[in-house]
């Protein structure tokens, strides 16, 4: 009766499923780091090329534009993520679910006025 007692008290199951997440990566790393074999010589340094050594540095500078274009694809794919499945069952939810769709999209259109203010959309 005593341990039917412990389990019952949910913070103890979660205090020590806790301390097991914060522990297991800890130890992980240490003992990894204890068992890994450590051998460094210069060609694991090296860039490797199909075969070919690099004859120039191999990183390109990027617009920051470009990621701005990237960031606002993904929020509007994930728009249409959570519009399909509203869609789907739209017969059933009803008018409270239509509402809030279009509250849903009319918060996705002023930030999308606002990245158009901002010129975030302007191509180079």
């Amino acid at each position: 009766m005593e341990a039917l007692h412990i389990y019952q008290n949910n913070y103890l199951i979660v205090f020590v499923f806790l301390f097991l997440g914060v522990l297991l990566p800890i130890v992980a790393i240490f003992l990894g780091k204890l068992l890994r074999p450590y051998k460094p010589i210069d060609e694991k340094y090296t860039t490797y090329e199909s075969g070919i050594e690099p004859f120039h540095d191999s990183r390109v500078q990027f617009n920051v534009r470009y990621y701005m274009f990237g960031l606002m694809f993904v929020i509007f794919d994930i728009e249409t993520v959570f519009l399909y499945p509203w869609a789907v069952a739209y017969d059933k939810l009803g008018i409270f679910a239509l509402i809030e769709m279009l509250i849903f999209v009319f918060m996705l259109v002023i930030g999308l006025a606002y990245a158009w203010k901002k010129k975030v959309l302007k191509w180079i």
